[in-house]
């Protein structure tokens, strides 16, 4: 079996066991022998729990692809002892003296803090103020709770979170509604807005107004949602719910009159925001299982409620059979979640064996059969270089790139939903689409086609597809399509670009299933053609009889499409092959007596997807090089030389494979995402520089990766250089995301 080694850089190692009954001792020598480490200097974890040298692969349920942690073990070297007794004892004198430092520096700072608690400008403590999420973007109605200073910089703490943050982070409480009549365009406001259920509440934005439309039925407002500094998004919103609110600016505490003192005195919550319950709508008297108890519904003795560890669901003590006098101590689990396979083990604590599986039993195959396709399995990862609404290229995905399946279409970022035809938003755009042939009317002439909307069809019963039953609407996604033709939108006879090239661009797949009306479409799988535009759109009476909407779309792309001489010369010198999943041939090999697709496909696959140790490619694959300009800043980011060095070595494996590795090595480690605003550490580790700057404020001034103490005299300085590096390789990506 195969499974993953991450180490604490970041790298990921596949390493092949003979069985999963080897125990963790056999593993840690495999890595030995793999990693050239010792295995006594890390520690083994998966899942959180520490592994142990006696249990096997299996006792750990360590499946196939999983991925292990090493994290090494830090050890002080300032208390190992020495040969010298003087030099032990004046080590010990040392460490003394360290502590004490230690000590006095931090009584300094709590009394520098307790001596500027209320130092602010602007605010009191217990004031009402907007707080700034920064993980959705959104305000939230708040108190201020305390106010202290750090290095010369006045941190403020609000009611429901512990995390100091900057006077960018708050401001005064928006309560003044602002009529309608008396908006203008360019004013910016705080309004409401569910970002993935536009008709329902949401959250509170800053929202900057493009166009003002009113009519006798409704209102119309389009502009720009300030999601965050960096990521904003173009939204029409009909009929705002909630109003529309003025945005508050601070005023100095010396210039505040009486009615400011009331105004930010005042406490009380006055903006809708979503239920926490949906299904109750957190109505005290309704009885809710979702979130009271699981069993009566009851909402009352909240703290005779206990939660399970397994499905997070509430349960009365006296609602449980057999009833529960206490609540019990460690880990509890309700009676349907509680087994065998549910057992959470704590750090340092042993693993219970379980003697419901025996060893033949461990030793079956898993059947899961990969000719019947991926339709119901969910993605395993996510691009997320891009955001979901991203228009244009993705980073790192070439014309020509295939995937065997649709679900693989949807974790590289290209198309992301696993069934649809088309993907986008009806107060947006659309942002691609996959021509697969499911309509009569479709028509394919490679760099130009005709392209038939969604709709119209009973899909009743857990259908797929099924024959036109109805005529289509201009709503949803044939809305979102109509949005990318460069002409004002006209839901009744359709529209004409008048520059189709200054059309919003849409990403194009072709499916294997469209082969049999096109000779553009690949023989397998699913193919990456590049970009198109919308020309034209309209409505028209279809070979079904009903009414639908058909689109005329125009290749727009600079690289040379895959059916042609140029393309085909290209893909061959990016070697580009088709991509299966991650464990696919090794399962084909496995079930040659099962197979359901045919011999020709699974021996293609199986070639093209060996293992690392035999994955040298026949054909002759041009290696990437880097242009002078790419070059020079490779060679003067000095900080990060050893991390180039590793990345320059897969050159040899084209661009693709280079990207690839540029991608893993330079993402960050809170986010997870390629990093965003570059800071580079003295240990030479990089993260976004609002993820380190919000560990500094919560944690010790330490690198998060090593423990690498950087000290108060790092300054948090982006490093231009890698910035400009990951601009020029993955030109559209912003660093600003």
């Amino acid at each position: 079996m195969y499974f993953r080694i991450r180490t604490v850089d970041g790298k990921v190692k596949v390493i092949n066991i003979a069985s999963r009954l080897s125990t963790i001792k056999d593993v840690k020598l495999e890595i030995e022998k793999e990693l050239f480490i010792k295995a006594d200097e890390f520690k083994y974890i998966y899942l959180g729990k520490i592994l142990q040298d006696e249990y096997t692969l299996h006792d750990y349920k360590i499946k196939l692809n999983d991925i292990i942690q090493l994290i090494p073990i830090i050890s002080n070297s300032e208390s190992k002892p020495t040969t010298s007794k003087n030099s032990t004892t004046e080590e010990k004198e040392i460490t003394k003296d360290k502590v004490e430092e230690k000590v006095e520096e931090k009584v300094q700072e709590t009394e520098d803090v307790k001596e500027e608690l209320v130092n602010s400008l602007y605010y009191k403590i217990g004031e009402a103020v907007d707080y700034y999420y920064q993980c959705n973007g959104a305000w939230y109605e708040t108190t201020l709770q305390n106010i202290v200073k750090k290095k010369e910089e006045i941190l403020y703490i609000v009611e429901f979170s512990d995390v100091p943050v900057t006077e960018l982070f708050i401001r005064p409480r928006s309560r003044r509604l602002i009529p309608f009549d008396e908006l203008f365009i360019g004013q910016k406001v705080m309004i409401n807005y569910n970002l993935e259920e536009p008709k329902e509440i949401g959250l509170w934005y800053d929202f900057t107004i493009f166009k003002l439309n009113k009519k006798r039925t409704f209102q119309e407002l389009s502009g720009l949602l300030h999601i965050s500094s960096e990521n904003q998004l173009e939204v029409q919103i009909v009929n705002p719910k909630e109003g529309i609110y003025a945005i508050e600016t601070p005023k100095l505490l010396t210039e505040r009159t009486i009615a400011d003192e009331d105004f930010m005195a005042d406490t009380s919550k006055c903006r809708s925001i979503p239920p926490y319950c949906a299904s109750c709508k957190d109505i005290p008297s309704k009885n809710c299982k979702d979130c009271g108890c699981n069993i009566c519904g009851g909402k009352q003795d909240e703290n005779k409620l206990l939660l399970c560890d397994e499905c997070d669901y509430a349960y009365h003590l006296t609602c449980l059979e057999p009833p529960l006098e206490v609540i019990p101590e460690g880990d509890w689990y309700c009676p349907e979640c509680k087994n065998d396979e549910n057992e959470i083990v704590k750090a340092g604590d042993k693993l219970k064996k379980s003697k419901k599986k025996s060893s033949t039993q461990a030793n079956k195959e898993p059947k899961r059969d990969w000719g019947r396709g991926m339709a119901c399995v969910g993605r395993t990862k996510i691009c997320d270089i891009v955001l979901p609404y991203h228009r244009g290229k993705i980073p790192g995905v070439e014309v020509g790139m295939s995937w065997f399946f649709r679900i693989q279409v949807s974790e590289a970022g290209v198309h992301r939903p696993h069934v649809a035809g088309i993907h986008g938003r009806e107060t947006d755009c659309a942002y691609s689409i996959v021509l697969s042939g499911g309509y009569e009317d479709d028509v394919d002439n490679g760099d130009e086609f005709m392209y038939t909307g969604s709709g119209g069809r009973d899909l009743s019963g857990n259908k797929r597809t099924a024959a036109q039953s109805s005529d289509q609407i201009l709503t949803r996604m044939n809305k979102a399509l109509a949005l990318n033709c460069n002409a004002p939108l006209n839901a009744k006879n359709g529209a004409t670009a008048k520059n189709w090239k200054e059309g919003i661009p849409v990403r194009v797949v072709r499916n294997y299933k469209l082969a049999k009306h096109s000779k553009y479409a690949p023989k397998k799988g699913n193919r990456y053609d590049g970009l198109y535009k919308v020309v034209k759109y309209y409505p028209t009476k279809g070979e079904s009889g009903f009414r639908v909407w058909r689109y005329l779309l125009r290749r727009d792309d600079p690289d040379p499409a895959p059916w042609t001489k140029k393309g085909k010369e290209r893909m061959a010198k990016l070697g580009l092959k088709m991509i299966y999943p991650d464990g696919y041939a090794e399962a084909m090999k496995t079930n040659d007596k099962k197979r359901s697709r045919s011999d020709e496909e699974n021996a293609t696959a199986s070639k093209e997807n060996m293992s690392p140790s035999s994955k040298k490619l026949k054909l002759e694959q041009e290696a990437y090089v880097l242009d002078d300009e790419l070059k020079s800043l490779i060679e003067s980011d000095e900080q990060n030389a050893k991390l180039w060095v590793e990345c320059s070595e897969t050159l040899r494996d084209g661009k693709l494979a280079f990207l690839q590795c540029v991608s893993e090595r330079f993402k960050c480690a809170f986010c997870l995402e390629m990093v965003n605003h570059p800071v580079t550490t003295p240990c030479a580790h990089n993260f976004c520089l609002k993820c380190l700057q919000q560990s500094f404020l919560t944690w010790q001034e330490v690198c998060p990766k090593c423990r690498y103490r950087i000290g108060e005299t790092f300054k948090m300085n982006v490093n231009e250089t890698l910035k400009s590096v990951l601009s020029l390789l993955y030109p559209v990506y912003k660093s600003d995301n």
